[in-house]
């Protein structure tokens, strides 16, 4: 019993362990995906700014016709081209937050099942105690019994040996 305590104890130490390294990742991942949300929803805004600036452009460009058409072209191409770029990169931070999303699916999954391990081995060990209780209790009980019926029997020899002597002495 002894060295399964300790290798019990020591599994669950190790469980403990694990369990607080998986916070600490929990919460770097938290921060991160954190950090990413904010991101992304700057970047939306910017995305919301860059369209909104689109239109008033258009509705500058309309009431200011006099403006050569190159430039306005030029202008709405690169500003074409910065959304896009903002929307590619939109796009990978939403990826980058799906894959953090899952990575503490995961660490969560793992931790969930490291904690059932631990409290169904508690629940073990102490069913364990509460059998080895009984079981040195019917054992000093019998033990108590036989010793019981040794000093029956002893004293039962004692009184053979007495009649057997009373009668040897009265044959001779």
């Amino acid at each position: 019993m002894p060295c399964t305590s300790r290798t019990m104890s020591l599994t669950v130490q190790q469980i403990l362990t694990d369990a607080k390294k998986l916070v600490c990742r929990l919460r770097e991942h938290d921060a991160t995906a954190d950090n990413v949300i904010s991101q992304a929803q700057s970047l939306n805004k910017k995305i919301d700014a860059m369209k909104q600036f689109e239109e008033d452009l258009n509705e500058l460009n309309e009431v200011a016709r006099h403006r050569p058409r190159s430039a306005l072209v030029l202008g709405i191409q690169q500003e074409n081209r910065h959304i896009r770029e903002l929307q590619h990169e939109n796009k990978e931070l939403r990826s980058l937050l799906e894959e953090h999303q899952s990575a503490l699916e995961l660490i969560m999954s793992k931790y969930r099942e490291h904690v059932m391990q631990l409290v169904l081995a508690n629940k073990k060990q102490q069913a364990n105690v509460v059998v080895s209780d009984k079981d040195k209790l019917i054992t000093q009980k019998q033990t108590e019994k036989i010793y019981e019926m040794a000093s029956v029997m002893a004293q039962a020899i004692t009184i053979d040996n007495e009649t057997i002597a009373k009668e040897q002495e009265k044959i001779f």
